[in-house]
């Protein structure tokens, strides 16, 4: 089994281990008994040693056949503790697994072969057993076999597969795995992952968060179904790292013991406020003219509220929107003391007092005297600004009118401020009883902070979609405030600027996420320190949700690294054997025939010949029915320029993990210790613990700087064959 033969042929029987039981029998006669060989001891003594080593070599090459026909059926299991994740400060570990070539590719079409399927499929016994479990099941005599036979076990030579699925040959195909790590300068080329439901998506972003939070990045997860597990994790790694004061757990489904955030409080320009929430509406056909309008009114409100010096939430929006004459009286009040001549107040008094409701125009009938008077006084004295200018001309719309234009904000708007939900997105910043924290996405990321995001979406998807996109968007303004000037930008000036953080973002099931605001954060934000892992299903959800093919090819052209895991859509899987080369893989044929002699004087009458031919034909690296048919927990990664691996993410071990929570409540009981509430904002020595007692972190202090996190726990890996 020479290396340079062009056919590898390990799909046979292991006939290398019958010279190696005659060479160890030889050895063994030359040691006891020389004479029988006719040798002297000191001959005996030198075949003996030569004997030896053809029979380990012989040995050896018979058990990696064994060792790789093995693999082929029965992977062995691979599980890590979380506090054993390995964690570099120049590497990414994405789980065991090897550089993907022609060899394997080689080696997977051979175990197609139909007459070496003894090899790779189950023996008789095996499935003997498998039937066993099914028919004693009921029976009270066997039921207790049956479920011993049905025990996953090392002492049980029949234990049934892993219930992963798909074709262990896949990963088989390479006995000698080893850990796969990613060079972090790649991470700012953002990743993306690809697979089905319960295939370890999950998994795999929390092996990649645990790495973050050890490392001290800012951590950011998007998680649209609100996973209560993979919140727990981020929790206990927090912990273990020594940052579970950094952590915010903002959630819709948790409104009583969730972080408060404002999504269209923080700003850098006073437009995208009305962007955020009009992004929200449909922009197709004659909705394009209303999301417009829409924008338009929502815009001069916000400008209001700032000029008067309130931050704009959703409450404030719908208020003035349905009824935007207080806030005219509000801003005209405010605004012509600094542009009207002496005694204006007294001639508005005048002009209330001489309103003639059946003289006005029929849109500013039913308004109050005041008011009136005041858009009547500005208009004769020639008054502008454009703020009042712009509350003037909603204020003179008809009513009816106004909220036909309107009509497809306000159900949206409504729905993000009903119930406990608008207490969490337009937070009360006056109510010092409320101990929830209030955070927005620069003081995050100047303190290095944890976030958890839980948008609930299978509650309401309107609402999570309202919210998540919001962020995003918020998180953009963000990355060009960065950008521009630093994390420093609004601090009073130190002389030497911060080193710009890290920003992983984790954005979970992102195509319920994605809108316009997430291309500009994959093709722009990476200068300003932003990582992007997205996951989701298959790449027609995110095509579905975009509405246009062309721009769902934009936002994939952003991903340098795409890891892909099991997938049931054919087109989504050629996103990664598209990408990949042809080789040239080898086939034997085998030829037989006869030739009749047309001599006929010669003693010759027929020849025969067989032979085997060696073919070549080329085919794809990898084809679509490969991905299609991965097990669960196994993923194909194009990763650092295009190099192809096939890895494999570790299991989570079943063991007890001290620092993981029992439940969402013990999580918000000792994250309440910890927040920074609003009532004690002065206080900068450490606050006195309740009676219960300390939390897992030590006395908890006001944080009014950065807080420079723990080095990462030791981590290894652990292989359980």
């Amino acid at each position: 089994m020479a290396k340079h033969h062009p056919i590898e042929a390990l799909l046979r029987p292991p006939v290398e281990l019958y010279p190696a039981a005659v060479g160890a029998i030889a050895a063994l006669i030359a040691l006891l008994a020389p004479w029988a060989l006719m040798m002297t001891p000191a001959v005996a003594w030198v075949a003996a040693s030569l004997l030896a080593l053809f029979a380990l070599h012989r040995a050896r090459q018979g058990l990696r056949v064994l060792r790789y026909q093995r693999n082929l059926r029965r992977l062995p299991t691979y599980s890590v503790t979380a506090d054993r994740i390995p964690v570099s400060r120049r590497k990414l570990f994405l789980g065991l697994g090897f550089q993907w070539t022609q060899k394997h590719t080689q080696r997977l079409r051979d175990t197609i072969r139909p007459e070496v399927q003894k090899y790779i499929q189950p023996g008789v016994l095996y499935r003997w057993a498998r039937e066993r479990e099914t028919s004693w099941e009921a029976k009270p005599g066997l039921r207790h076999l049956a479920r011993l036979l049905a025990t996953r076990s090392r002492w049980n030579p029949l234990a049934p597969l892993p219930p992963v699925g798909g074709r262990p040959a896949l990963h088989g195909v390479e006995p000698e795995e080893h850990q796969v790590w990613m060079d972090l300068g790649e991470r700012v080329g953002h990743t993306l992952v690809l697979g089905t439901t319960r295939v370890g998506k999950t998994r795999l972003a929390e092996v990649l968060i645990t790495q973050d939070v050890h490392r001290g990045d800012v951590v950011i997860v998007f998680d649209p179904k609100g996973d209560a597990d993979l919140l727990r994790r981020m929790y206990a790694e927090c912990k273990r790292a020594g940052r579970e004061r950094d952590f915010y757990m903002f959630h819709l489904g948790h409104p009583d013991i969730s972080a408060r955030y404002n999504a269209v409080g923080s700003f850098s320009r006073i437009t995208e406020v009305a962007t955020r929430i009009s992004n929200q509406l449909p922009s197709q056909g004659n909705s394009a003219a209303f999301r417009e309008f829409a924008w338009r009114f929502t815009n001069i409100v916000a400008r209001a509220l700032v000029a008067l010096g309130r931050r704009p939430d959703y409450h404030q929006i719908v208020r003035h929107i349905t009824n935007i004459e207080p806030l005219l009286s509000d801003y005209f009040n405010h605004w012509l003391p600094t542009v009207a001549p002496d005694g204006w107040r007294e001639e508005i008094a005048r002009r209330e007092e001489s309103v003639n409701e059946n003289k006005l125009p029929l849109a500013l009938r039913g308004r109050s005297r005041r008011t009136v008077a005041l858009v009547q006084y500005i208009k004769e004295h020639n008054l502008y600004d454009p703020v009042a200018d712009g509350l003037r001309s909603a204020f003179e719309y008809d009513k009816s009118y106004f909220d036909k234009i309107v009509a497809s904000l306000l159900p949206l708007l409504e729905k993000l401020t009903t119930g406990k939900t608008a207490e969490l997105i337009s937070p009360d910043y006056f109510d010092a009883d409320d101990p929830r924290p209030i955070f927005d996405w620069m003081s995050v990321i100047r303190r290095k902070c944890v976030v958890y995001v839980g948008l609930d979406a299978m509650s309401d998807t309107t609402v999570a979609a309202a919210v998540g996109n919001s962020m995003f968007a918020d998180l953009v303004s963000v990355a060009g405030r960065i950008y521009k000037s630093g994390t420093a930008d609004g601090l009073p000036d130190t002389g030497s600027a911060p080193e710009t953080p890290v920003i992983s973002l984790h954005a979970d099931e992102f195509n319920e996420l994605i809108g316009d605001e997430f291309v500009p954060m994959l093709n722009k934000a990476g200068g300003a320190g932003f990582q992007v892992s997205a996951y989701t299903q298959t790449w027609s959800d995110v095509e579905a949700r975009i509405g246009n093919r062309a721009k769902a090819g934009q936002v994939a052209g952003n991903f340098n690294t795409l890891v892909m895991l099991r997938v049931k859509e054919f087109e989504t899987a050629k996103m990664m054997t598209d990408q990949l080369p042809t080789v040239e893989i080898f086939s034997l044929m085998q030829v037989s025939g006869t030739n009749d002699s047309a001599d006929p004087g010669s003693a010759e009458h027929f020849s025969s010949r067989n032979e085997d031919r060696v073919s070549v034909t080329e085919t794809p690296l990898l084809s679509p029915a490969d991905i299609v048919t991965l097990p669960k927990g196994q993923a194909f990664a194009l990763i650092e320029g295009g190099q192809l691996y096939k890895i494999r993410m570790p299991l989570p071990d079943p063991g007890r993990d001290a620092a993981m929570p029992d439940n969402l409540q013990q999580i918000a009981e000792e994250m309440r210790r910890d927040y920074v509430t609003g009532d004690r904002w002065w206080v900068t020595e450490p606050v006195p613990r309740p009676a219960s007692g300390p939390a897992p972190g030590g006395d908890t202090t006001i944080q009014t700087a950065d807080v420079i996190p723990g080095a990462p726990a030791g981590a290894s890996v652990e292989d359980d064959a």
